[in-house]
């Protein structure tokens, strides 16, 4: 099956570890005086709650029409794929693939979402590549009007997605059939493993479910890719099995782009590599916009903490830094005009979603009027219309999904400290366990 393509889509990623900021149990009270460029824009923002019976959900794209795709809890304590449309959500995980969990991780311009799956089939090495727990296999498929169609891997057992263009095209990883002594014996600090089967960055499309391989950087052996711009460009990850983990809290030794034929560029570092045994410490080129322009997260000399970057043809790799008085960070989307949107940690891990325009990071928690219910703690994507989705920590504790709407006369700016806001026991172990399903981040020291 062929997914129809006419025009350009807006570019988008997430991905978040949490097990530094959320492990703490708090959320920092934060410093009302971030900077803020002159022209920044202000933002109305919208919870887009849970399915019926649920207390917790994700938003990790949203489309230049405002369908937005994420993950909610429902009654029977599943993770349910869904999308948020009109004021309405949908659920997107039956029949699915017979397994109990999955995700929705982006929805194109046509409507055409990508899920990610448990089936019902028991994984024969236990590999744990949903990170769900289960022991199930980890597949993904294309939703699109009702009809889903299943993806296959490179032959080995299970696979994954990341992100789909406006031309049909899906990327994401795959297992094949090279069983690699490299790779783990035992469960990664990111929850995944033991892995047994090499696996390789994919493009599956835009013929349904016509498949094609990604090769890694020369000496390498395995890659992820996370995002793909309508010209076909890809980006992502590249490495051995012995030094490279696959979502979620992905990282690896080499941030790479692909280029529409295939061919494979190493785009640099901030001065570090991978530290496999600290969580998302390493390299990863997580979204490409239509412009070609690279943003994603690489560690600094010592391999300590990782800074958000922007990647051009012109100037390389540069480091675009933090929110004033944060450590670490990670840009998680850029769109065509050059916004990003991510988060930024202090010192304790203490996350706050950010956005970027006119070369100013700022925090996106002082664009908000000052009686929005969520704290916003994670921007995963921006569209090309400036809307931002992620997710945020209500009064309650509980984990909710957002989109922020660019506004006119809501100039209002957070003038006070807001208190700390503390998760249930409950809703941090499924921020640990989703939050990172694309992006690696770093653990704070």
């Amino acid at each position: 099956m062929e997914l129809s393509s006419l025009k350009p889509k807006s570019s988008w990623i997430a991905c978040v570890t949490l097990s530094l900021a959320v492990g703490s149990g708090s959320l920092a009270a934060q410093d009302p005086k971030s900077v803020q460029g002159p022209t920044q824009t202000h933002y109305t923002v919208t919870d887009l709650g849970t399915l019926p019976g649920g207390t917790f959900s994700q938003a990790y794209y949203i489309n230049d029409f405002g369908l937005v795709a994420g993950v909610s809890t429902a009654a029977d304590a599943a993770q349910h794929a869904v999308v948020w449309t009109q004021n309405r959500i949908i659920d997107l995980s039956k029949p699915g693939l017979g397994g109990p969990n999955s995700l929705a991780l982006a929805v194109n311009d046509f409507g055409a979402a990508i899920v990610q799956a448990e089936s019902s089939e028991a994984d024969p090495n236990n590999e744990n590549f949903c990170a769900y727990g289960t022991g199930l296999k980890c597949l993904p498929y294309v939703w699109q009007n009702g009809v889903t169609i299943p993806l296959p891997s490179l032959g080995g057992n299970n696979a994954n997605i990341d992100d789909l263009n406006n031309r049909g095209q899906v990327v994401g990883y795959a297992e094949n059939r090279t069983r690699d002594p490299q790779c783990p014996s035992g469960p990664a600090v990111n929850g995944t493993g033991p892995q047994v089967l090499d696996f390789e960055a994919v493009v599956w499309g835009p013929r349904l479910p016509e498949i094609r391989e990604l090769r890694p950087l020369k000496g390498d052996t395995v890659g992820v890719a996370f995002w793909i711009n309508d010209e076909g460009e890809t980006v992502g990850i590249s490495g051995s099995c012995a030094n490279t983990l696959i979502p979620p809290v992905s990282a690896g030794p080499h941030a790479v782009l692909w280029e529409k034929d295939g061919s494979v560029h190493d785009l640099g570092n901030l001065g570090g590599t991978i530290d496999p045994t600290l969580l998302g410490v390493g390299n990863a080129a997580l979204a490409i916009n239509n412009r070609g322009e690279v943003v994603g997260t690489s560690p600094l000399a010592g391999n300590i903490i990782n800074h958000a970057f922007l990647w051009t043809k012109a100037t390389g790799m540069r480091d675009i830094g933090t929110i004033p008085g944060d450590s670490t960070s990670v840009a998680l989307a850029n769109n065509d005009r050059g916004e990003i949107v991510g988060s930024s940690f202090d010192a304790d891990g203490n996350p706050r979603a950010f956005v970027r325009q006119n070369g100013v990071m700022t925090d996106l928690n002082t664009l908000v009027p000052t009686d929005t219910a969520l704290y916003l703690i994670w921007g995963s994507v921006i569209n090309n219309r400036g809307q931002i989705v992620g997710y945020g920590v209500d009064a309650a504790g509980d984990v909710h999904a957002y989109v922020a709407t660019p506004c006119g006369g809501c100039q209002e700016q957070a003038t006070h400290i807001r208190a700390r806001v503390h998760l249930s026991d409950y809703t941090r172990s499924l921020v640990e366990a989703n939050a990172s399903r694309r992006l690696p981040m770093t653990q704070p020291h």
